[in-house]
C-alpha cells in the first residue's frame, strides 16, 4: 500500500467516525427530546393530582435503592465502551456479575426497607422500597448485548431501546394514577419502564448471554471499574446526600419540593450534558491518542453545550414562578425559590460535566474522583448549618457552592489534558453568557406589558425569547466569527 493510499484510508476513517458521531449526536437529541416531552407530561398530570408528600415517599425509596446501587457499582459498562480490543470475551462475565449484584441489592433492600422507613419518619414508604427494588432485577437481566449500541455508535437501535421503557413507563404512571390517585402509580410506572426494557433488549440485539463465572475478566474489568465505583459513591454523597438531610431534618413533603426543584432546575446538566456525554465518550475514547484531534472535538463539544445551556438555565430562572403556577399548581409554590438558586448549580453542571467524558476515555477516571471528595468536603461542613438555619433556601445554596468549586477543578484539568489553554476555553463562554444574559433581560421587560400568569401569556414570552435568542445567535456569528450556526449546520447536515 502506498504511502497515499494509507493517507486517504486514514482521512477517510476519520470521515466515517467524525460521520457516525454526528448522526449519533441527532439520534440521542430526538430521544431525550422525545422522552422529555413524555417526562413533563408525566410529571404535569402526576403533579396535578399527587401531593408533594406522595413525591417525598417515592424519594425516599429512589434514596435507599440508589445507595446500595451506588456502593456497589461495578463499572463494567463504562469500562466495555472504553476498550479498544473485542469486547465479546468479556459479556458473559460482566452479565453474570451483574446479575449476582442485582439479586443480592434486592434481598438487601427488601430487608432493610423498615429501617430506611423509621430513619425518615414516614411508615407508608416500608412497602414502597421494597417493591421498587425489582427494578435492580431487570436491569441486572437485561441483555448485556445492547451495551454495543453506545461502544459502536448505533444510537438510532438505542432510541427504540430506551423509547420503550418511557413508553411503557409514560402509560402505566398515568393509568394508575387516574385510578389509584396515590403514590403507587409512581413506583408501577417505574417498574414498568424497567420491565419492558429488559424483554425488548432480547429483541432488538441477537447477542444471548450465558452464565460464566470467569473471576479472571471481572478483575480485569473492575482495575477499571474501581474508580468508577469511587467516583460513583462520591457523587451520590454529593448529589442525594443533601436529600437525605432534608427528608430527615424537614421532613417527606420539604424532600417531594426539594426534589421536584431539582429536577426542573437541572435540566441543562441533566439533558443537555446526558445527551452529548453518551456520544463524546465512546468518540473521545477512539481517538484518546490524538491529543489535537481530542482538544477540537472537546471545544466544539463545550461550545455547543454552552450554547444550549446558558438560554435554558435563563429561562427557567425567570419563569420558574409562571410554570409552576401554571403547570404544577400553587400547592408547589414554596420550591420556586429553591429553583431558582439550584439552576445555576445546574448550568455550571452542564459546563463542568463535558469534562468527565474526557477523563474516563483518556484512562484517568480518578480526576473526577478527585474533584468529587472537594464536593463532599464542602457540602459536609456546611450543609448541616445551613439547612438548619435558611432550611431548603439554605441546602440548595450550599449545593450550588459545591458544584462552582467542583467545576472549577474539573475545567482546570480537562485544560491540561487537552492542552486547550485557558485563554481558548473563556473565549467559548463569552458570546453565550453575552447572548443569555441579554434573552433574560428581554424576557424581564416582555412581562411588564405581556401577563405570564396565564397559559397563553406564558407560551407566548417563551417563544418570542427563543426567536430573539436565534437572531442574538445570527447577529454574533455575523459580526463576531462565532460559528455556533455552522455548528449546528454541521450535525444535522447528514
Amino acid at each position: 500500500m502506498t504511502e497515499n493510499e494509507t493517507t486517504n484510508n486514514i482521512k477517510h476513517s476519520e470521515k466515517d467516525l467524525s460521520q457516525r458521531a454526528i448522526i449519533s449526536g441527532v439520534w440521542v437529541f430526538l430521544l431525550r427530546v422525545v422522552q422529555q416531552l413524555f417526562g413533563l407530561a408525566r410529571l404535569v398530570i402526576l403533579a396535578r393530582i399527587l401531593a408533594p408528600n406522595d413525591f417525598g415517599l417515592m424519594g425516599i425509596a429512589l434514596l435507599a435503592m440508589a445507595t446500595l446501587e451506588t456502593f456497589s457499582q461495578t463499572g463494567f459498562q463504562l469500562a466495555l465502551i472504553q476498550k479498544k480490543c473485542d469486547i465479546k470475551p468479556y459479556l458473559n462475565s460482566a452479565w453474570t456479575f451483574l446479575i449476582l449484584r442485582g439479586l443480592i441489592l434486592f434481598a438487601i433492600l427488601y430487608l432493610i426497607a423498615p429501617y430506611a422507613a423509621t430513619f425518615f419518619d414516614a411508615p407508608e414508604a416500608k412497602p414502597i422500597i421494597q417493591v421498587i427494588g425489582l427494578s435492580i432485577v431487570f436491569q441486572a437481566f437485561t441483555n448485556i448485548g445492547v451495551i454495543h449500541f453506545q461502544k459502536e455508535l448505533e444510537f438510532n437501535k438505542q432510541f427504540f431501546y430506551q423509547l420503550s421503557g418511557t413508553l411503557a413507563d409514560f402509560i402505566v404512571a398515568v393509568v394508575a394514577v387516574l385510578i389509584l390517585g396515590n403514590v403507587w402509580a409512581l413506583v408501577f410506572g417505574l417498574l414498568a419502564g424497567n420491565m419492558v426494557m429488559f424483554v425488548v433488549s432480547y429483541f432488538i440485539h441477537p447477542y444471548r448471554p450465558h452464565l460464566s463465572f470467569d473471576v479472571g475478566k471481572g478483575k480485569e474489568l473492575f482495575g477499571y471499574g474501581k474508580w468508577i465505583l469511587g467516583s460513583s459513591a462520591l457523587i451520590f454523597l454529593v448529589t442525594q446526600g443533601d436529600d437525605i438531610l432534608v427528608g430527615r431534618l424537614l421532613g417527606v413533603t420539604a424532600l417531594g419540593f426539594y426534589q421536584m426543584a431539582y429536577k426542573l432546575s437541572n435540566l441543562p446538566a441533566t439533558e443537555i450534558t446526558h445527551v452529548i456525554s453518551q456520544v463524546t465518550f465512546p468518540v473521545y475514547s477512539k481517538i484518546q491518542d490524538d491529543i489535537p484531534k481530542l482538544r477540537e472535538a472537546y471545544l466544539r463539544v463545550f461550545q455547543f453545550t454552552t450554547f444550549l445551556s446558558f438560554p435554558i438555565a435563563g429561562l427557567i430562572f425567570i419563569l420558574a414562578y409562571d410554570f409552576t403556577t401554571i403547570f404544577l399548581g400553587e400547592k408547589w409554590l414554596p420550591m420556586v425559590p429553591v429553583m431558582q438558586v439550584l439552576v445555576f448549580a445546574g448550568l455550571v453542571r452542564s459546563l463542568a460535566a463535558t469534562a468527565g467524558p474526557i477523563f474516563y476515555a483518556v484512562g484517568k477516571p480518578k480526576i473526577d474522583t478527585k474533584w468529587q471528595i472537594v464536593r463532599l468536603f464542602v457540602i459536609a461542613v456546611l450543609i448541616y448549618p445551613f439547612t438548619i438555619k435558611w432550611e431548603l433556601l439554605g441546602a440548595s445554596f450550599v449545593v450550588f457552592l459545591s458544584i462552582f468549586i467542583c467545576g472549577l477543578g474539573l475545567i482546570f484539568d480537562v485544560i491540561k489534558i487537552t492542552k486547550c489553554g485557558i485563554k481558548k476555553f473563556v473565549q467559548q463562554l463569552v458570546y453565550p453568557l453575552m447572548i443569555g444574559t441579554t434573552m433574560v433581560a428581554s424576557i424581564v421587560i416582555l412581562k411588564l406589558v405581556i401577563d405570564t400568569s396565564e397559559f397563553i401569556g406564558f407560551v407566548s414570552v417563551s417563544i418570542i425569547g427563543f426567536l430573539l435568542f436565534l437572531i442574538m445567535v445570527y447577529f454574533v456569528d455575523k459580526r463576531l466569527n462565532h460559528e455556533t450556526l455552522l455548528l449546528i449546520r454541521k450535525m444535522f447536515n447528514f
